[in-house]
């Protein structure tokens, strides 16, 4: 397994994109790249190449869950390792999430501290 350096994280509330990328740059030093959106982050994905999408699952247009669906239908893009990040944290929905071939789900609010650990986490279980 290759060591977690680029993340693109997906993400349609400018806040939390601020916060997360604190978090991930400044506090873990991931390079981070930025979409507000499935249909931006589905054009950006196969350019940017990351090792692993954080992928929000309430956004307008194409949600997380049907952002991961279209993922998997394209074979350059197939492979790359998706931790959804949500508010809907119950069994019942993470499972769900867990179904589509998620490594994690990190709940939000999530702690700009460990937000990179508990990515890592996610990534080393893999």
């Amino acid at each position: 397994m290759s060591a977690l350096k680029k993340i693109l994280y997906v993400e349609d509330q400018k806040d939390i994109q601020l916060i997360a990328r604190v978090a991930l740059e400044s506090i873990s030093h991931y390079q981070l790249k930025i979409c507000d959106g499935g249909e931006q982050a589905l054009d950006c994905m196969a350019e940017c190449s990351p090792d692993l999408i954080l992928l929000d699952v309430m956004m307008p247009g194409i949600d997380g869950p049907g952002t991961m669906i279209e993922m998997r239908k394209r074979e350059e893009l197939q492979s790359i390792p998706v931790i959804f990040m949500t508010a809907k944290v119950l069994p019942n929905e993470v499972d769900e999430l867990m179904s589509l071939g998620a490594l994690g789900v990190i709940s939000k609010p999530f702690d700009p501290v460990s937000l990179g650990s508990q990515i890592q986490e996610i990534w080393d279980r893999q």
